[in-house]
């Protein structure tokens, strides 16, 4: 019994996002009354486009009654009594909405891109959904705009795993794109660096475009480096041959965060450490400890590659450990599993994009969309960006770029409706 609880409970759940989850099963059933596998023998086109026309209906009904829900939960949230709303106690997990989810026209968007309609033996999945959830974000920001301030994630979000955005990454007029707009932008990332030098290096490809750009200086200032999830700021900056200049802390930092004592900050460590110590010696990784001035982690030897069930082992045990400590109740943290390594980090993306608002005069959550690639429930930097935003749960840059793309795509039809 306990075997079994662990594996289905504690070993799976961290993985599931129990909101996609639930809507796939919602549309589960009518792909299963509606679906016809047969219909592709039949000699007639006209079963399988009646087929598809009626899946299409059926789909797009449940997903007008989930934005019902969603705006009932939003009721229910201005008025303090989230608790309460239908949605939360048929999806317990479900947090703060900042904007509805025009869920029916998303999925309209995505149906006639992905066909999801047209399928006989493959019902919605969770990425069609996943995106569709996207889709219904951003036409939400975008109808209610204008999109203030957008913040990315760095790793697998704007470039691949352990590599930087070069010059020809094709996310770079994309992002100018949205500044020539107005649109702030963030680079919220878990490199803990306190040099503007080790971000351009990371990030050369978009700062040195920028530079190169015809953009006014007042729209190249809009531009902001949060790393070690919220422990460092850099703006942008033409006079500094990184392109970065520190931003001292008293000009960013929430009134919350100047309350972490450096004491507790050590002591937090210092824990995370030992726990992480423990994990390399029980599990036999070939791992060093790297300690920085806000963050600690392990990261693999010269050559070695780690399984990734002992990635999300050492995260499960240290976040575990920290939770139940003393320490852990005062402080906030983020423990994630890096793709080869797994850091604790002081704070978490939360209070990155919430210094990015502040930052920058002080965006609302409703005005903000956080792209990231880590958004499980444990393990996931990006996961508590929630708490401060809107968000966009990509699978790699290409999906960011399409999001983008997107976004642009809906203000030019949002601004023929309104000439």
């Amino acid at each position: 019994m306990t075997t079994r609880y662990r594996v289905e409970y504690a070993l799976k759940t961290h993985r599931r996002d129990q909101l996609i989850e639930w809507i796939k099963g919602l549309l589960a059933v009518p792909f299963v009354l509606h679906s016809q596998p047969t219909a592709v023998f039949e000699p007639h086109r006209e079963t399988m486009e009646q087929m598809s026309m009626n899946a299409q209906r059926r789909y797009g009904e449940i997903m007008r009654d989930i934005e019902e829900l969603i705006n009932d939960h939003i009721a229910h949230q201005k008025a303090g009594t989230h608790d309460r709303s239908k949605l939360k106690l048929l999806v317990p997990s479900v947090a703060t909405f900042f904007t509805p989810l025009l869920l029916h026209d998303a999925f309209v968007w995505q149906d006639q891109r992905r066909f999801i309609s047209y399928r006989r033996f493959v019902p919605p999945s969770f990425n069609d959904i996943r995106l569709i959830l996207n889709t219904a974000q951003v036409m939400s920001l975008v109808r209610g705009g204008p999109l203030e301030l957008v913040t990315f994630d760095g790793d697998v979000t704007l470039y691949d795993d352990g590599q930087s955005l070069t010059v020809d990454n094709v996310v770079i007029p994309r992002i100018l794109g949205l500044m020539r707009k107005g649109t702030r932008i963030g680079i919220v990332t878990a490199a803990g660096y306190t040099e503007g030098r080790r971000y351009y290096e990371r990030l050369h490809g978009l700062l040195d475009a920028l530079h190169a750009s015809d953009l006014p200086v007042s729209l190249k200032q809009n531009l902001v480096v949060v790393g070690g999830e919220s422990n460092y700021c850099f703006k942008f900056a033409e006079e500094s041959p990184d392109l970065l200049k520190l931003v001292p802390r008293k000009e960013w930092l929430l009134d919350e965060m100047l309350l972490w004592q450096e004491s507790d900050i050590t002591e937090l460590l210092d824990v995370a450490e030992t726990a992480l110590r423990d994990c390399i010696n029980y599990m036999r990784l070939s791992a060093d400890i790297l300690r920085k001035e806000r963050a600690v982690g392990i990261i693999p030897q010269s050559g070695t590659k780690f399984p990734r069930e002992s990635l999300e082992e050492t995260v499960l045990v240290t976040q575990k450990i920290l939770e139940m400590s003393t320490v852990g109740r005062r402080l906030p943290f983020c423990a994630f599993n890096g793709g080869n390594d797994v850091f604790v980090d002081i704070g978490d993306k939360s209070w990155g994009v919430l210094a990015c608002q502040r930052f920058f005069g002080g965006i609302e959550g409703g005005k903000t969309l956080h792209v990231g690639d880590q958004f499980l429930s444990a393990g996931a930097n990006d996961f508590k960006a929630r708490l401060a935003c809107t968000t966009a749960w990509i699978a790699n840059p290409a999906e960011t770029v399409q999001l983008l793309d997107e976004i642009a795509e809906l203000d030019e039809m949002q601004q023929r409706k309104t000439r």
